[in-house]
């Protein structure tokens, strides 16, 4: 996957990361900018309303003092005496003025009086009002205190308001070009901070979802940290697991699907390779065949026939059981008459080779709960097993016995025994551990799959033990204080 400069230059602007953190050195700057200037006005503003209340306080201590050296007899006619009164309250950052009601006009600082603040006072001396359409000579809002000398107004000290140029140099002074990029930078800095932590994280998690994308799901997203992010790149990670274990679960279906289709190809092919050859000689045959071989050959076929049906029969079962169809009908038992119908349904055979079966149920086993129809299936598979490598003349054991809160059902014979290495492969589906040591003819491979199904659906489990001489095939279920139907 390839990126564009096109789509990196849009990556930029559209990235949360850069929006984060350019808006956090947006807002700082612009929020100090701001607090600096109304600060500074606020602390050049002139009136009652904030810190310029001390200029007021000097216009009337400069008036008060002018009053009473009025009221002293003090010789205020030159203007040096009245600029040294006005310099004892003078402010290095503003201008005081004092204009007496004979047009005499001085400045703190010695210089010529504004014309605009000495009509303004002329204006205020002579009592004539002010209007819209005759705005204030003087430029903007001053600040006035009448000097009176025994009742009789003399004059006004006047404070001019500061220049918008003093606003502007006190507000570049305290902003520098320096201090204003220090500024940005420690914003930046602090941005850089706060984000990328947070922009390491979800690049990880990023990185990660592009994997999983790709195919690779192992990919896993650092989810170290307990905030948002970790919390969800911890549920992206179990995300990934699941995504792991299904992959693996259908990869492992997939692959038990083709063994089967594969199996079961093979296990159907013989016999219908066997009946076809059959058949096809006895439809060329003309008559020449004798009787005994013709009853030999369609008997073959009859054989292979059922072969077929109990192929197919199994198959079913074991689909059932894979697929957990139908429901199972727990109930109470009697296993005593389980083992007599499997008894009686092998007796003949039994009989024809000698072979003894026999049964023994312990008097707390007597009543068991489980699906009765489906354990008989068992029992009936692990004794047809056990009659296939049973030799002549020997014996095949079925026990069942109660121990806890659990009920164990026992098929022994006296085989020559499995060899180790065939165990763990025995409930596989059409696994045969040797056909060679088959007293009797071989069965479909399925009927131990279909004991192992039956069991697992019970919530038990089936083992095998074995040695030359002694095959055991144990099955432990648990028993359930009252019966109940179990769909599956």
């Amino acid at each position: 996957m390839t990126t564009t400069g096109r789509d990196r230059r849009a990556r930029w602007w559209n990235s949360l990361y850069w929006r984060v953190g350019l808006g956090f050195v947006v807002f700082v700057v612009a929020l100090l900018v701001v607090q600096s200037a109304i600060f500074i006005y606020w602390v050049d503003r002139p009136g009652e309303g904030g810190p310029g209340r001390g200029q007021l306080r000097r216009v009337l201590a400069a008036a008060a003092d002018l009053g009473r050296a009025f009221d002293e007899g003090a010789p205020l006619g030159a203007r040096g005496d009245v600029e040294a009164v006005l310099q004892r309250h003078n402010d290095p950052g503003g201008a005081l003025y004092a204009v007496l009601t004979d047009g005499t006009a001085v400045a703190a600082d010695g210089r010529p009086v504004p014309d605009g603040v000495r009509q303004t006072a002329g204006l205020m001396l002579r009592r004539e009002r002010l209007s819209r359409d005759r705005p204030l000579p003087s430029g903007g809002p001053a600040t006035y205190a009448p000097i009176q000398s025994g009742g009789v107004l003399k004059g006004l000290v006047v404070a001019a308001p500061p220049p918008v140029s003093g606003f502007l140099r006190e507000f570049t002074r305290v902003l520098s070009p320096q201090n204003f990029l220090l500024l940005l930078g420690l914003t930046a800095i602090a941005a850089l901070v706060l984000v990328g932590p947070a922009r390491r994280r979800l690049a990880g998690l990023e990185a990660a979802a592009l994997r999983v994308a790709g195919g690779d799901l192992g990919a896993r997203a650092p989810d170290d940290g307990r905030d948002e992010v970790s919390m969800v790149a911890r549920a992206f990670n179990r995300m990934g697991a699941e995504l792991t274990a299904r992959d693996a679960s259908l990869q492992a279906a997939d692959q038990s699907r083709r063994q089967l289709f594969a199996d079961v190809s093979h296990e159907l092919k013989t016999p219908l390779t066997a009946m076809r050859g059959y058949l096809e000689t006895l439809q060329m045959d003309d008559g020449g065949l004798e009787l005994e071989r013709r009853r030999r050959y369609l008997g073959t076929v009859m054989d292979e026939t059922l072969r077929l049906e109990r192929i197919v029969a199994d198959l079913v079962d074991l689909a059932r059981v894979e697929t957990h169809a139908g429901a199972l009908d727990l109930r109470v038992f009697a296993p005593a008459r389980i083992f007599e119908r499997v008894l009686r349904r092998h007796e003949h055979e039994a009989l024809r080779r000698s072979i003894c079966i026999t049964s023994s149920v312990a008097a707390d086993a007597d009543q068991l709960t489980g699906d009765p129809d489906r354990l008989e299936q068992v029992v009936e598979n692990l004794v047809a097993n056990a009659l296939r490598y049973v030799p002549d003349g020997g014996a095949i054991a079925l026990a069942a016995v109660a121990t806890g809160d659990a009920a164990i059902l026992t098929v022994a014979d006296t085989g020559t025994g499995i060899a180790a290495e065939h165990l763990p492969h025995l409930f596989d589906r059409f696994y045969k551990a040797d056909p060679a040591r088959a007293a009797g003819p071989v069965g479909s491979g399925l009927g131990l799959s279909i004991v192992k199904g039956i069991v697992e659906r019970h919530g038990g489990r089936v083992d095998v033990a074995s040695r030359p001489g002694r095959t055991v095939f144990t099955v432990t279920l648990p028993q359930l204080d009252q019966p109940a139907s179990a769909s599956l």
